[in-house]
C-alpha cells in the first residue's frame, strides 16, 4: 500500500516507479499532494491511466519554488529518463529563447532553436504568452528598434514614443548600447544591479532638470518587477555539477545529492546515515561518494571539509572542484536542496516540535485528532474527526458522525455531541487518547468541546485547543487571549493542514447524505 501522507503540498515534480524501481511516469503539479492523490481517488480513469496506477510501486518527488520551475524540471527529467507512460514528443520539444542581434544598433528577437555558442541568448521560456509580453515590454519601455533594416525616415513607433529612432540619430550609438547592456543584465537576472543603475541615472537627470529623461527611467523602474526571469532548475552551462546538502537531527544525517548535467537537473539521490561524529560527517560522505570519481565535476557544498580532507582530495582526484557559495544562484540551489530534505524527511518532525513549544505541552503531540461540523442551512448536519499520527494522515482512524441529539443549525451543540461520543467510546474500549485535540472554530466551539471533555472527567488527560479560520487564531482552554503564530510557522501550517483535511472529510459526508436524499 502506497503511503501518500508523505507527499507535500508544495509545487514540484512527482516520479512514479515500478517494482523494479524504474521511473515509469514523471509529472508536475502546483500542489503535489493534490495531484498525486487524484490518481488514487478518481473512479473514472481512462485505460492508460488505470494501467499506470496499477504499475506504481513507489513515489518520489522533487520540490521546486514555483510552477515554472516544476515545468522546466519535468521537461528535463522526461528527456533524461524517457518514462514509458510519458508522451515523448517526436521533435524533442525545446522552449524558445530571446536573443540579441550583433548589429550596430542591436534588436531583440525570438530564437526558436537551442542557441549556438556564438549567439547571445536568454531563456528558455516555457510560456509563449509570457515571452511575447516580455519582448513587447522591453521594446516599449527601453525603446529598441524592431525594423530589420534602418529606414531613412522614422517609423510610426517613433511617433508614438516606442522607438528611440537611431535611424535619424535621435539617440547616439553609445547611449543605445548602454540600453542594450541594461537589458542584457536584466535578462541574466541581475535585477538589483539594473535597478541601482537606473535609480542613479534618474537622480542625475532630475538634478540636471532633465525631467523628460528622468520620467522614462522612472517608468522602467516601476515596471521592472514584471521581469521575473530567474529560474533555478535550468541554467545554460558546459560542465557538470553535484549539489550536496544535509540536515543533522537526533543522531541521523539526511543527505541529498542533485546531479546537474550542463545546467540541467537530471537526478536526485537520498541517503540516511547514523551519525557517530558530527564534525566529520560531511568529510566522510564526500570521500565515500567522490574520491573514485573519474569525470570532471564541480561539487557545491554548504561548507568546506577539513583542510586535510581537501589536501587528500587534491592529491587523489584533481578533476573534482569543491565550491561553497555565499550568495547568488549556487547558494539558492543549496537552499533548494535543504528544503527538499526538510520536506521529505523532517518537515513534520520540526512542525511537531515547534507546536509543542508554542502550546507549552509536556510532550510532542504525536497523535492529533481534529473535529469539524458541516451542514446545509441546518440540514444534513454531520460531524467529522480525522487523526494525524507523527504529522501524517492516519485514515484508518477517521470517523464521521450523524448528529443525533437535535435537528437544525447549532455548531456548538454538534461539537459537544461528537466530541463526547468519540471519547466515551475510547473510554469504554480502554484505548489511548490523543496527545492533542483540535476543534475547527473559535472560542464558542472550544467551550462546547471542553464541556464534553469535563462531562467525561478527562480534563487532565487531554490537551484541547481550537483554530479559528478567519485570523488563524489558536484558542487555549485557560487563556482569554488567543495565540497567533507567524504565517510562516511550520506548527501553524501543520494545524491548518489538519483542520483543512477535517473540513474536507466533513463536507464529503454532508454531500453524500444529500445525494442519497435526492435519489430517495
Amino acid at each position: 500500500m502506497l503511503d501518500l501522507s508523505k507527499i507535500p503540498i508544495e509545487p514540484g515534480c512527482y516520479l512514479y516507479k515500478d517494482k523494479n524501481n524504474m521511473i515509469i511516469y514523471i509529472g508536475k503539479a502546483k500542489n503535489l499532494k493534490k495531484r498525486v492523490t487524484s490518481y488514487f481517488t478518481k473512479e473514472d480513469l481512462d485505460p492508460k491511466t488505470r494501467a499506470l496506477v496499477e504499475n506504481i510501486s513507489s513515489i518520489d518527488f522533487i520540490v521546486t519554488k514555483n510552477e515554472l520551475e516544476a515545468l522546466l524540471l519535468e521537461n528535463n527529467l522526461i528527456k533524461k529518463h524517457k518514462p514509458r507512460y510519458n508522451i515523448i514528443f517526436k521533435d524533442s520539444k525545446e522552449y524558445s529563447y530571446l536573443s540579441l542581434t550583433k548589429e550596430a544598433f542591436p534588436r531583440l528577437f525570438i530564437l526558436r532553436e537551442k542557441p549556438k555558442d556564438y549567439q547571445i541568448a536568454f531563456g528558455p521560456f516555457t510560456s509563449a504568452e509570457k515571452r511575447d509580453n516580455l519582448l513587447k515590454y522591453i521594446n516599449k519601455y527601453f525603446k529598441l528598434r524592431t525594423c530589420k533594416t534602418l529606414p531613412k525616415t522614422p517609423c510610426i513607433r517613433y511617433h508614438i514614443g516606442q522607438c528611440s529612432a537611431p535611424c535619424i540619430n535621435k539617440i547616439s550609438k553609445e547611449e543605445y548600447l548602454q540600453t542594450i547592456e541594461t537589458i542584457s543584465s536584466l535578462l541574466k537576472g541581475k535585477t538589483e544591479d539594473v535597478l541601482k543603475s537606473l535609480k542613479e541615472r534618474m537622480e542625475f537627470f532630475s538634478k540636471e532638470n532633465n525631467f523628460e529623461s528622468a520620467l522614462v527611467l522612472r517608468d522602467q523602474i516601476n515596471a521592472i518587477d514584471y521581469l521575473s526571469l530567474k529560474q533555478n532548475v535550468e541554467k545554460t552551462k558546459t560542465y557538470n555539477q553535484d549539489l550536496v546538502n544535509y540536515i543533522l537531527h537526533k543522531n541521523k544525517a539526511y543527505f541529498v545529492i542533485f546531479n546537474i548535467s550542463k545546467g540541467i537537473l537530471v537526478n536526485k539521490r537520498e541517503y540516511t546515515l547514523d551519525v557517530f561524529e558530527e564534525e566529520t560527517i560531511l568529510d566522510d560522505f564526500i570521500l565515500d561518494k567522490y574520491l573514485e570519481k573519474k569525470e570532471s565535476l564541480e561539487i557545491i557544498l554548504p561548507y568546506l571539509p577539513e583542510q586535510s580532507t581537501i589536501d587528500y582530495f587534491k592529491k587523489k582526484n584533481k578533476k573534482i572542484k569543491l565550491i561553497v557559495p555565499k550568495t547568488g544562484e549556487k547558494k539558492e540551489l543549496l537552499d533548494f536542496a535543504y528544503k527538499n530534505i526538510e520536506i521529505k524527511f523532517l518537515e513534520n518532525t520540526f512542525a511537531l516540535e515547534e507546536l509543542k513549544n508554542a502550546l507549552s505541552l509536556k510532550e510532542i503531540p504525536k497523535v492529533i485528532e481534529c473535529f469539524d461540523i458541516s451542514h446545509l442551512s441546518g440540514k444534513f448536519t454531520v460531524g467529522s474527526m480525522v487523526q494525524f499520527k507523527e504529522g501524517r494522515e492516519n485514515k484508518k482512524e477517521y470517523r464521521r458522525f450523524k448528529i443525533k441529539s437535535f435537528e437544525g443549525n447549532n455548531d456548538f451543540l454538534a461539537i459537544e455531541e461528537i466530541v463526547k461520543r468519540r471519547y466515551l467510546r475510547l473510554l469504554k474500549e480502554g484505548k489511548d487518547f490523543p496527545d492533542l485535540i483540535v476543534i475547527d472554530g473559535g472560542k464558542g466551539q472550544l467551550s462546547s468541546a471542553k464541556k464534553a471533555i469535563d462531562s467525561l472527567n478527562l480534563y487532565k488527560k487531554v490537551n484541547l485547543i481550537s483554530l479559528a479560520k478567519k485570523e488563524e487564531e489558536i484558542f487555549l482552554e485557560d487563556n482569554l487571549i488567543p495565540l497567533k503564530l507567524s504565517r510562516k510557522s511550520k506548527a501553524l501550517k501543520l494545524l491548518q493542514r489538519i483542520r483543512d483535511e477535517t473540513h474536507r472529510f466533513a463536507i464529503t459526508y454532508n454531500r453524500l447524505l444529500r445525494k442519497k436524499d435526492i435519489r430517495k
